[in-house]
């Protein structure tokens, strides 16, 4: 059983991460849809406002409280996550509030102490994420469901919001965990997240391939490489999972197959944001894959070390 303290730290960097990514998942869906879905349109806005109040709270909390390795990890935010939120309201015109980033930036690590106060409090926000992300997963359920009986058009892919759906169910599952305080098992959690991100890292990769101008092609390759790689280390990881077999090797080789997209990832936002890289890739969207490669990294930093 966790302690209070392994409670409050692990439900706030919980909450660091994901928050953001289920609003910015809450962003792309709501400037994909048409005007003539304008009722799927708020409502995405809706969701998006209130993880913004999810995460204005969850950095509220965690100054001086949440562990130094998640803020940092690049997960949180990246050298390019304002700049890309600026660039990203400019073309949309949706105000994304970056006085969120800006407190992120000033985030510092800490260790918590026991305090019934700030567990009472974190509990309650993560009941709040538990309903918010639920009614989302059935959002984005519902919006495919259109999508693949042609009810709706949306300028995302059906497996980009098959993909951001298996993301929030994750966090559902693990907010759903940390409420009932229960202990992870590191060795077990390690093969299922190396086949979930092995397979999201692939994903990424391929959407990255299809929203790049087709005379990117040396990115275009590039990005069908890592499809590809991240394929074949979906497949090992499953296998792994399935027989129960040791996962060292595939996570060494996981691991510098990420680092390499990250840093082809960081690339390609940068190229973004100086309008370098000829695609229709929102900037926030080459910000936001950035950070989950991050945090896959430092999951996989952990699993070796365990």
């Amino acid at each position: 059983m966790l302690s209070n303290v392994e409670f409050i730290q692990q439900s706030l960097g919980l909450h660091l991460f994901f928050a953001r990514i289920m609003k910015e998942h809450s962003f792309f869906l709501e400037v994909g849809f048409t005007p003539r879905d304008s009722s799927f349109i708020q409502q995405a806005d809706a969701f998006r406002r209130e993880f913004d109040r999810l995460l204005g709270e969850t950095i509220y909390l965690s100054n001086g409280v949440v562990n130094p390795r998640i803020l940092q990890s690049g997960e949180v935010i990246t050298p390019f996550t304002l700049n890309a939120e600026m660039a990203t309201t400019y073309f949309t015109g949706v105000q994304i509030p970056t006085q969120l980033t800006q407190s992120e930036a000033g985030l510092v690590g800490g260790i918590a102490k026991a305090n019934p106060m700030l567990e009472q409090r974190v509990f309650a926000l993560n009941q709040r994420a538990i309903n918010a992300t639920a009614a989302l997963i059935q959002f984005k359920n519902n919006t495919l469901s259109n999508v693949l009986r042609c009810k709706m058009f949306t300028l995302n892919y059906p497996l980009l919001i098959k993909h951001i759906t298996r993301e929030a169910e994750l966090y559902l599952l693990q907010l759903k965990k940390l409420q009932s305080r229960e202990k992870v098992n590191i060795e077990r959690e390690a093969y299922e997240l190396e086949f979930f991100w092995n397979r999201q890292m692939a994903e990424h990769a391929k959407f990255i391939r299809g929203l790049l101008d087709p005379t990117e092609n040396n990115l275009i390759d590039q990005a069908n490489n890592f499809g590809k790689e991240f394929d074949r280390l979906t497949a090992e990881a499953k296998a792994a999972l399935d027989a129960a077999a040791p996962l060292d090797k595939v996570t060494d080789k996981s691991l510098k197959a990420t680092e390499a997209l990250r840093d082809f990832k960081a690339q390609g936002t940068q190229g973004i944001l100086v309008c370098k890289i000829r695609s229709i890739i929102i900037p926030l969207l080459g910000d936001h894959v950035l950070r989950e490669a991050n945090h896959y990294l430092r999951l996989l930093k952990m699993f070796e070390r365990s």
